[in-house]
């Protein structure tokens, strides 16, 4: 897996919500980025230099372990690990080892086990499975219409506005499953490095190749696939500038614990929105919901949101502010920020 250098870019005629970069910063920004073999056929900038492109890199990728950063301690003949099949990444301070393959890098916490594995909840294992990989984006993503979301192109929009402060930043898409909207945040050219992350190997399978098919996005080389728990993110503290998690919150294990993580990887001034279910309303009326919540969690690891309070309160748990939201029927897109020194 040939690693390469290329400059984050961006373009501010296609900022069609009217709005300015924050900073020029961003326009000198160089973004050391994990490209595939099979996508050795893009023209990109090629830098000889191993040393080089690790230390661009330091400004955001850590250890899982310990946060601290990462250095590539092989890469030959183009290709990197015991195996060959990628890059081989090594902790700076615990000496903790990843590497990639064909598709992605594997920055979880256990990704170096041989025999050690440590099964995820109902909820997080149905969506590593290579059938629900496949029909998420045929047919499993469009039936969330009916619970009130507007559908990928729109949520996006809805989420462009809340992002304004961060545009020509970087930002993770969490949570990516097969990468539909990382796709738009590529496509849209308004973020300098695109990281889909997820925790479903097949997921982000998927999302590889349907990268491979956009004949429209001419930037592939910015978008980075991430293989990582969301509760322990490989991303150094306060190194990135926004993270979107689409219809992704109630899936989560410990959705305060990711909030919380989602926080420390946020620079200040950074930009958390997100997505979910939420059951207000008349659902407040039913016997027993609120314990059924809980036996549900138990056994599935799914989350069931009662209250826009209860996410508001989420939020401020985990260190974000200026928590807002939008709603239609069970839809609820919300955004907080970390705060600024």
């Amino acid at each position: 897996m040939p690693m390469t250098v290329v400059p984050g870019r961006f373009t501010p005629a296609i900022l069609s919500i009217g709005s300015r970069l924050p900073s020029f910063k961003y326009a000198a920004r160089r973004v050391a980025v994990f490209v595939p073999r099979s996508a050795a056929s893009i023209s990109v900038e090629t830098n000889s230099s191993v040393d080089s492109v690790v230390e661009k890199e330091k400004d955001i990728l850590a250890c899982p372990i310990c946060y601290n950063s990462l250095a590539l301690i092989s890469q030959p003949n183009g290709l990197v690990g015991s195996a060959a099949s990628g890059t081989q990444l090594q902790c700076n301070t615990c000496k903790g080892s990843y590497s990639g393959n064909e598709t992605h890098l594997d920055l979880a916490v256990a990704s170096g086990s041989n025999q050690y594995t440590e099964p995820m909840p109902l909820s997080t294992e149905l969506f590593r499975t290579p059938l629900v990989s496949f029909l998420y984006e045929r047919g499993w993503r469009q039936n969330f219409i009916w619970g009130g979301f507007p559908g990928p192109e729109k949520e996006f929009e809805m989420a462009r506005e809340y992002l304004k402060p961060v545009l020509g930043g970087n930002i993770i898409d969490a949570s990516c499953g097969s990468g539909m909207f990382s796709r738009l945040f590529a496509k849209s050219e308004l973020f300098s490095r695109v990281i889909a992350l997820d925790y479903s190997e097949n997921m982000l399978k998927q999302c590889y190749e349907f990268l491979n098919q956009e004949e429209n996005l001419t930037n592939k080389e910015n978008v980075v696939l991430v293989r990582a728990d969301i509760a322990r993110l490989p991303f150094l503290s306060g190194s990135v500038d926004a993270v979107h998690a689409g219809a992704a919150l109630h899936c989560w294990p410990s959705p305060s614990s990711a909030v919380a993580e989602i926080s420390r990887v946020l620079r200040p001034g950074g930009v958390f929105v997100a997505t979910t279910f939420i059951y207000d309303g008349p659902f407040s009326f039913i016997p027993f919901l609120k314990n059924l919540r809980q036996e549900l969690m138990r056994y599935s690891g799914s989350h069931i949101f009662l209250s826009e309070r209860e996410l508001e309160d989420l939020c401020k748990a985990g260190g974000l502010v200026g928590f807002t939201r939008v709603r239609n029927g069970l839809f609820i897109m919300l955004s907080a920020t970390k705060p600024s020194r």
